[in-house]
């Protein structure tokens, strides 16, 4: 019996299914009428049209569709994956592939499914529109989507950042907007970037019109940088910077924070021109500086561990986002520390004192030193002006050395105060490192933990009475030349008395350079033309000394051949004198 819904699927008119039934009932000439009709419908059918046909069996993995041709067409099992088990009786829609030499239909409901799924894509869908479909092949360039058909997802749109690789999307599920629909190459090309941007756009609209300073937000930890880390809003990322993670310090945003953490902040501050917002994490909780001056008052001792250290001082925690700077110059009254690793190390409990608290910018300034006593405090009455001390040198400095007094304390000697009479360039023509040097106390300056020495203070001083009274105007004495310069001779009266012999007074003649007429080393008569005590320098000529010029009372200037004086008797040149006495520089 020839089925009539199959007679109606070939296109056969009504007097036709007629001859057809009327042939297969009895009537005469059946058989051929039926082979002769149906080879008739068999030539019309096009290759690649879609026809309809009834499910009549299962043959091992095909299954078995009779479309009411010559012969039934199987269709394997696999091409009815994704949809309903195939029953007997079911009515599908396949595809006429065309028929074998040997009469068998090549039937494909595959290709029918594609043919109505292209069309029913091209008639409810247009370029713009979102579809839902699963990823299944990663092909060149990025991936085939399948959403009723295959469309092409390239790789630049997969995600907002590309991902590292594309197949880590098969076999996921995903949404993403037609870009362009081909109708001539039967593509469709989609974005799942774009409909993430435009979603990201909408919601940051929304967010940015409904988001308040102060009010507390969920988000999503997106990036993570040394300075902070960004997080997701959903539509918007906010700046949680390091600083506002937590009271506690912490060196790297990794420590509290992974990528992909669900967390909830703070709206901090919001710039919807520039569209950036601020967020805190450590401001969900009471800030620990709120009671900070009751709990640790100024001069208050306390107890914390080292936690950080850095060249200038090293940073002690008091509690949990609670942290004081010791300074270097706050950790030892007398011991010149040059870095703080010196005096602890990270992890050690130091015991400090409280200095200065700044509640706005949450600084602590503690002291360690402040521990103990200042030796400072008893220096003045230890070594009070006049107290003739004597110590080791320490370190030379270019104006002066540095001379323990008592271990931790040191005093200045300035060059300026180690001889009356000899010029002292640097400490180190007189000093060095360990010699040992008596010195007197000249002032003691607590304010600045300083002490000045001085050595010269232990002697009279020689311009007040000893070189005025052997040196006198109009006296030729002998010296050595030390030092020759472009504008005169410096010459050695004795040991460390110097006079200025001006190069106007070398010669009767100008003289050009000094070096022309006198070398170093060289002894040379020279008359005293004036000795100024506040200046402290001594004025020579060599002219007058060679003229035999007098004093100016009439009679010849008395004369010194030795460049020592001597003082308490007369020598056989009317100078006075005994001891030598030994002077400093001039200061010319």
């Amino acid at each position: 019996m020839i089925d009539e819904v199959l007679m109606a699927s070939l296109g056969l008119k009504n007097s036709e299914i007629d001859a057809l039934l009327h042939a297969a009932t009895g009537g005469s000439g059946g058989d051929a009428a039926i082979e002769t009709l149906l080879s008739k419908q068999m030539e019309s059918f096009d290759q690649g049209k879609i026809i309809k046909g009834k499910v009549r069996g299962m043959a091992g993995n095909d299954v078995v569709v009779d479309v009411g041709l010559k012969s039934e067409g199987l269709i394997p099992k696999e091409e009815f994956e994704g949809g309903p088990e195939p029953k007997i009786g079911d009515e599908v829609s396949v595809l006429f592939d065309g028929h074998e030499e040997d009469g068998q239909v090549i039937l494909s409901k595959r290709k029918a499914d594609r043919q109505l799924n292209w069309q029913r894509i091209l008639d409810t869908t247009k370029e713009g529109d979102v579809v839902e479909g699963m990823i299944t092949r990663k092909i060149k360039g990025g991936l085939l989507m399948d959403i009723g058909v295959q469309v092409f997802l390239p790789a630049s749109q997969v995600d907002v950042r590309r991902p590292g690789d594309v197949g880590d999307f098969m076999g996921r599920k995903i949404r993403a907007v037609i870009l362009k629909i081909d109708l001539e190459r039967r593509n469709i090309v989609v974005s799942r970037r774009k409909l993430i941007e435009d979603e990201r756009d909408n919601a940051k609209k929304r967010l940015m019109e409904h988001l308040k300073e102060g009010e507390i937000v969920n988000g999503e930890v997106k990036n993570i940088a040394d300075f902070g880390a960004f997080i997701d809003l959903g539509g918007i990322d906010g700046l949680l910077h390091i600083t506002d993670m937590s009271w506690s310090r912490i060196n790297h945003p990794s420590e509290l924070l992974k990528l992909g953490q669900k967390i909830e902040v703070k709206v901090l501050n919001i710039d919807r021109e520039k569209e950036k917002i601020a967020l805190g994490l450590k401001q969900k909780e009471t800030s620990p500086w709120e009671e900070i001056e009751r709990k640790y008052p100024v001069n208050s001792r306390v107890k914390g561990a080292v936690v950080n250290i850095m060249t200038y001082g090293a940073f002690v925690r008091l509690e949990d986002g609670i942290e004081g700077l010791v300074h270097i110059s706050e950790m030892s009254w007398t011991r010149r520390v040059n870095h703080p690793s010196e005096m602890v190390k990270q992890g050690d409990e130091v015991e400090v004192v409280v200095l200065e608290i700044n509640k706005d910018k949450q600084e602590i300034s503690l002291g360690m030193k402040q521990i103990e006593v200042n030796p400072w405090e008893l220096v003045s009455e230890k070594y009070p002006p006049g107290t003739i001390i004597e110590g080791a040198v320490r370190n030379l400095a270019n104006y002066g050395a540095f001379v323990e007094i008592e271990p931790g304390i040191d005093g200045l000697l300035h060059i300026s105060d180690i001889s009356w009479t000899k010029k002292i360039t640097h400490p180190q023509e007189i000093y060095k490192k360990g010699d040992q040097v008596r010195c007197v106390v000249l002032e003691v300056d607590q304010s600045k933990q300083r002490i000045s020495l001085g050595v010269k203070q232990l002697t009279e001083d020689p311009w007040l009475s000893a070189i005025p009274d052997n040196y006198k105007p109009g006296m030729v004495v002998r010296g050595k030349v030390t030092k020759i310069t472009n504008f005169g001779v410096f010459v050695e009266l004795e040991n460390d008395l110097e006079g200025l012999l001006h190069i106007s007074e070398i010669a009767d003649h100008k003289v050009e350079n000094p070096q022309d007429v006198l070398k170093a080393d060289e002894e040379i008569d020279v008359k005293i033309l004036r000795v100024d005590k506040a200046d402290r320098k001594i004025g020579l000529s060599l002219k007058r000394a060679q003229w035999g010029d007098t004093t100016g009372a009439g009679e010849e200037a008395p004369r010194r051949q030795s460049a020592s004086p001597t003082r308490g008797g007369m020598d056989d040149h009317g100078a006075m004198g005994t001891d030598k006495i030994r002077f400093g520089s001039s200061g010319n």
